[in-house]
C-alpha cells in the first residue's frame, strides 16, 4: 500500500491545512514522502502543521493566505514554486459554511465571503497552479466540495451552491487540463472536525448516513492519497462521495 500510494518527490499545496481534514490530509502526504506547504489564514497554525510534517522528516513550508483573495492565491503559488521549484498537488480544502436563518436575512458580504472562499478561491488557484502543472510535470489537483453539493439544505443554500459549483469547475479544469494533470473532487459528509464541537450533541444519533455516525478526520485520507497518486491514473473529472452512506 506504501508504494501504491508514494508521493516520493512531490510537492503538494493544502488549504486550510492547519486543522480538520485538511491538516489529516497535509499529514498522510507527508507519510507517503510528499513534501507540503500548509497554507491558512492563520500563521502560527500553519506553522503547528508544518512542524509535525517535518518530524516525519519532510520538507514544510507554513503560509498565511486567505482562500477568497486572488492577490493572495498567487501569492500561495509563486512562494510555493520558488521554494521548492515546482508543485506536482493542489488540495483546495478551505472552505466556511455559515448557517442562517432565511435566504433574506443573509447580507451581501457574507453571500460574497462564502462564494469567495468556497468557489471564486478555488478557482483562482486551481487555474494558477493547474497551467504551471500542465506546463511542467503534470500532476493532480483535489477540490474538497461538499455532499451539500447535491444535497442542500435550506440553511446552507449559498454553500452548497458554491460547492455545486466547484464540482462543476472540477470537470472542465480536467478537461482543459488534460492528459498532464488531473482534477476530481472530493464531497465529504459530516466529520468529528472541530466545527463538529459546535453542533447539538444530537445531531450524530440524528444522522441520515447508513453507517450511522460522523466520520473521523482521518477516514478522508485514503481518497485524498488515492486521487494524489499515480494509483488514480486513470482518474479525472470525476466526484467521489465519503459520507457514509447519507440519503
Amino acid at each position: 500500500m506504501k508504494t501504491h500510494f508514494d508521493l516520493s518527490g512531490r510537492t503538494a499545496v493544502v488549504t486550510g491545512g492547519s486543522r480538520g481534514l485538511g491538516r489529516e490530509i497535509a499529514l498522510a502526504f507527508a507519510d507517503y514522502g510528499a513534501d507540503v506547504v500548509v497554507a491558512s489564514r492563520k500563521l502560527d497554525s500553519c506553522e503547528a502543521a508544518a512542524e509535525e510534517i517535518r518530524a516525519k522528516g519532510r520538507r514544510a513550508l507554513a503560509v498565511a493566505c486567505h482562500a477568497g483573495r486572488w492577490s493572495e492565491l498567487d501569492a500561495l503559488a509563486e512562494t510555493a514554486i520558488a521554494e521548492f521549484g515546482h508543485v506536482d498537488i493542489l488540495v483546495n480544502n478551505a472552505g466556511m459554511s455559515p448557517q442562517f436563518d432565511a435566504s433574506a436575512s443573509l447580507s451581501e458580504a457574507l453571500f460574497d465571503k462564502v462564494m469567495d472562499v468556497n468557489f471564486k478561491g478555488p478557482f483562482r488557484l486551481a487555474a494558477v497552479l493547474g497551467a504551471h502543472m500542465a506546463a511542467g510535470r503534470g500532476g493532480s489537483i483535489i477540490n474538497v466540495s461538499s455532499i451539500a453539493a447535491v444535497q442542500p439544505k435550506p440553511e446552507n443554500g449559498p454553500y452548497a451552491s458554491a460547492k455545486a459549483a466547484l464540482n462543476t469547475l472540477t470537470v472542465a479544469l480536467a478537461r482543459e487540463y488534460a492528459p498532464k494533470v488531473r482534477v476530481n473532487a472530493i464531497l465529504p459528509g459530516s466529520f468529528r472536525t472541530d466545527i463538529a464541537k459546535a453542533w447539538p450533541p444530537e445531531r450524530e444519533a440524528q444522522t441520515t448516513a447508513a453507517l450511522k455516525r460522523y466520520g473521523e478526520p482521518d477516514e478522508i485520507v485514503t481518497a485524498a492519497l488515492y486521487l494524489a497518486s499515480p494509483a488514480s491514473g486513470f482518474t479525472t473529472g470525476s466526484l467521489i462521495t465519503v459520507d457514509g452512506g447519507r440519503g
